[in-house]
């Protein structure tokens, strides 16, 4: 469901280093972070790339993205489940990393399967579907970093 990560590397060595002198690639990746868990392999490509070749408008995207993505009216979980349908009613891929941010904000299942039900009202059985598909995948990762984290507990 997530796409494979690009080659960091091979994105230097024909574009360039990274150059944004506002925000480092770090700095841009820690609201990713936060938001989801881990920063996007679509999200990383772009810091990279754009962040080499027009840093400028990388720090324009990022101001909008923020803005937009943080609506003084909504809380994190409400406008992440607006995301999530949004984007299920489009057929986005994206889709499933609202779900997660939706989640990780405190967004329960039968809120998320709510909003599933919202879209299968309007975008048929195709949405119901892919929704539903979603939400195991997410129940599954969420499993796998539980395993993970009693597998292997904090140090302290």
């Amino acid at each position: 469901m997530i796409p494979p990560r690009v080659n960091v590397d091979t994105v230097r060595q024909a574009m360039g280093e990274y150059s944004d002198p506002v925000a480092s690639r770090e700095e841009r990746g820690r609201i990713y972070q936060e938001l989801l868990g881990f920063v996007p392999p679509r999200i990383e490509a772009r810091l990279n790339v754009t962040g080499a070749l027009d840093p400028r408008m990388l720090d324009l995207q990022e101001q909008m993205r923020s803005h937009g993505m943080y609506p003084r009216s909504f809380d994190v979980k409400t406008a992440q489940l607006m995301l999530f349908g949004m984007l299920l009613m489009d057929a986005s891929d994206a889709a499933v990393l609202h779900g997660i941010a939706a989640r990780r904000a405190g967004a329960s299942w039968h809120e998320l399967q709510d909003t599933v039900n919202l879209c299968f009202l309007f975008r048929g059985l195709s949405a119901a579907n892919r929704g539903a598909e979603i939400l195991a995948h997410i129940a599954q990762r969420e499993q796998q970093a539980q395993a993970a984290a009693q597998d292997h507990p904090a140090q302290g």
